[in-house]
């Protein structure tokens, strides 16, 4: 931890930005995974919005989800100097994590089709679709925000 903190915020956030975009592959290769195995229910609902995720497995994947939210706050609270920091770092590690993520899956899967696909975002703590686009500008909010966060503590 010592090692990390000791460097500049910068250097800190492209450490951050690697550990999301590890983190983005991890993800997408998990939803592969899942799509290969679930592909006789998913394949025409999904696209429809009409998915359900199979109920055997959904407090399975919710914990999932938590335990991701968990490794990207725990990334920015080892980065962060101050709460203020920290949060610059979770915010662009889930920006980054996100954009990531969707990358990956369109090297992965050649999806989604479009900015415009809609996509079951999170299962917690239920279900939330939206076309792809909608998080994508949330993430980049969320990068910007970091920075500029970032930028105004750095001054301090």
């Amino acid at each position: 931890m010592a090692v990390l903190t000791d460097q500049s915020p910068w250097t800190r956030l492209g450490v951050v930005a690697v550990y999301a975009v590890a983190m983005a592959v991890v993800e997408a290769s998990v939803v592969y995974y899942l799509r290969k195995l679930f592909a006789l229910q998913y394949a025409a609902s999904f696209t429809s919005g009409r998915f359900r995720f199979p109920p055997a497995y959904l407090r399975h994947e919710q914990v999932r989800e938590l335990a991701t939210i968990v490794m990207l706050l725990v990334v920015a609270y080892l980065a962060g100097r101050g709460w203020w920091q920290k949060l610059s770092y979770f915010l662009f590690a889930f920006g980054v994590w996100d954009i990531g993520y969707y990358v990956a899956l369109k090297i992965m899967l050649h999806w989604p089709a479009s900015l415009a696909t809609r996509d079951l975002l999170f299962l917690t703590p239920h279900q939330w679709w939206a076309p792809v686009w909608q998080p994508i500008i949330v993430s980049c909010g969320f990068i910007a925000a970091a920075v500029l966060l970032l930028a105004k503590t750095r001054r301090r």
